[in-house]
């Protein structure tokens, strides 16, 4: 299910709101550990199970960064990324692939639909995560 956990507020966007990261996780642990580090470093946090939820909460929450995996259960990351960006206020989301699988056995289409980063989740600590988001959003 969807929560929102709202951080400090360490990272501002010009509303003197923190900035918004949906992230789109099928597995709680996973989810709920980047969820944590980032509500801790300042983010406004909201999370979806699958690619259907995901899309439904960008629609109404309009996030600034979308945290996506690819392999989940309902609709998976590359099929939620190619209706987001076919939607005019989807196309400027920012977004950051989070996933296992490499990058030489992602989808084909994924280049196509302006991904910001690739990052495989067992390379990077939580913490580095964190920093790209934040290199990512500025």
């Amino acid at each position: 299910m969807s929560s929102n956990i709202t951080g400090g507020y360490a990272s501002m966007s010009s509303k003197n709101q923190p900035q918004k990261i949906l992230i789109v996780e099928d597995e709680p642990a996973i989810c709920e550990m980047y969820r944590l580090k980032l509500s801790l470093s300042g983010f406004n946090v909201i999370t979806a199970v699958n690619g259907q939820e995901g899309l439904a909460l960008c629609e109404a929450e309009k996030p600034t960064l979308i945290l996506l995996d690819l392999k989940m259960p309902i609709m998976n990351g590359e099929a939620m990324l190619a209706k987001l960006r076919k939607k005019n206020w989807g196309a400027a989301i920012k977004v950051i692939v989070l996933t296992n699988i490499s990058k030489d056995e992602a989808p084909h289409n994924l280049r196509l639909l302006n991904v910001d980063r690739y990052i495989v989740k067992a390379h990077y600590t939580p913490a580095q995560v964190v920093d790209i988001v934040r290199e990512v959003m500025s």
